[in-house]
């Protein structure tokens, strides 16, 4: 299935969408994105996933974009509640931010 296709059947049945971004703490990005590294594909393989990518910013290493496409809110409710949002994300990343900000929007 080619890339366009297989974005517009993650989108054409509406869902939650949410946009993370985090700035790391200049000494600890590394160890974010080596965190990171092993979270996504946990991510990606929930089932109320639809898409979850996860990238760093080529200018500053210590920036990360999250875009998370969920099948709804109990998905995005179940992706915070899973063992390993609680240990990677919860547990070992948050603390390694300076800033951290989310937005949850409705596709059109």
């Amino acid at each position: 299935m080619s890339q366009p296709a297989m974005i517009n059947e993650a989108i054409s049945s509406g869902g939650l969408l949410v946009v993370a971004q985090w700035e790391a703490k200049a000494e600890e990005a590394d160890r974010v994105a080596e965190i990171l590294r092993g979270f996504l594909p946990q991510a990606q393989s929930e089932p109320g996933v639809k898409l979850f990518l996860i990238s760093r910013a080529k200018d500053n290493p210590a920036q990360f974009l999250f875009y998370e496409l969920f099948r709804d809110e109990a998905a995005f409710k179940a992706h915070q509640e899973s063992a390993h949002f609680k240990s990677h994300i919860a547990g070992e990343a948050l603390p390694l931010l300076a800033r951290r900000e989310r937005t949850q929007y409705a596709l059109m």
